[in-house]
């Protein structure tokens, strides 16, 4: 059977805007896990480290900054890492730190859409982590008032950072965590591909549920996500591919067929692309992350 996760229960009270862990360390000891706040983490010092957020899978560079949505499982480990003097910065703040109302002002746009895509965990640009540290570093330093605007502050610069990127696929993020597309066209089909992604799904179907040709549909999608159609849909069965592996003990061909793949080899190409392991490596991987259950 496969191993349940910590969740988390982090020393934050009602009363508190965050809290900041900054340590030195050795190793890489804590299980994979998962909490209702959000997390920004920043690692120094870690290079060849393995970081897991979601169903992402990833190996670290010297440094790394990366942004964890509520409820998403998320861990690193020392994996090839062999450094000993590996510095880390741990911000945890509440989903209501910023109220909702708050988030749809116009000035807070950006904030509220880095928050909508951390729901898949966020790994911020070299450049961006370079500039944000001193501020980190910084921030610790800080109490009372001074340091929420300050967090407050770095947030809407991360927000508004060139070339972050979304790790987790989109259909392995909690159910009870949503995405807004800003568009109900967009959200019909959707829902529509994460109803039907073990059938046969075309382009035209999705264009005939929007109501528009196949070639308009296909330009206002990818304008709307950022990513063509069939990236979506694979993207999509692979989130629910990469669920039953850990989830289940299903054989890997049993899931590539119940996830929509109809071939084999084209599952374990477009797998290996996307996630840079064979399905078998990444249920090895993850189920060989210290996770355990919390009672």
């Amino acid at each position: 059977m496969p191993a349940e996760l910590l969740r988390e229960i982090i020393p934050l009270t009602k009363n508190d805007c965050f809290t900041l862990f900054s340590r030195n360390k050795s190793t890489f000891d804590f299980p994979l896990h998962y909490h209702e706040e959000f997390e920004l983490n920043f690692i120094l010092n870690a290079h060849g480290a393995q970081r897991i957020i979601g169903d992402h899978i990833g190996e670290l560079d010297d440094f790394e900054l990366v942004l964890v949505g509520p409820n998403l499982q998320h861990g690193w480990f020392n994996h090839n890492c062999a450094c000993k003097d590996i510095k880390e910065i741990t911000i945890q703040f509440h989903r209501d730190l910023f109220d909702e109302a708050f988030l749809n002002r116009n000035q807070l746009s950006f904030i509220r859409s880095m928050f909508e895509k951390s729901l898949r965990g966020i790994l911020f640009s070299k450049e961006t982590t370079q500039a944000i540290k001193p501020r980190l570093v910084e921030l610790t330093k800080k109490h009372g008032f001074d340091s929420v605007l300050e967090l407050m502050s770095i947030l809407h610069d991360l927000s508004v950072s060139r070339n972050m990127k979304t790790l987790s696929d989109v259909s392995f993020v909690a159910a009870d965590n949503s995405f807004s597309y800003n568009s109900r066209r967009v959200e019909k089909v959707m829902h529509y591909l994460n109803a039907n992604f073990s059938k046969d799904i075309t382009l035209a179907e999705a264009a005939k549920l929007a109501l528009m040709t196949d070639v308009a549909f296909s330009r206002f999608f990818k304008a709307r996500t950022g990513k063509t159609f069939i990236d979506t849909l694979n993207e999509i069965r692979l989130g629910h591919a990469s669920r039953l592996l850990i989830d289940t003990t299903q054989n890997i061909t049993e899931i590539a067929y119940n996830c929509g793949f109809n071939n084999m080899s084209n599952f374990n190409r477009i797998f290996k692309k996307k996630k840079n392991c064979t399905p078998k490596e990444f249920r090895d991987t993850y189920n060989a992350s210290g996770v355990r259950t919390f009672i």
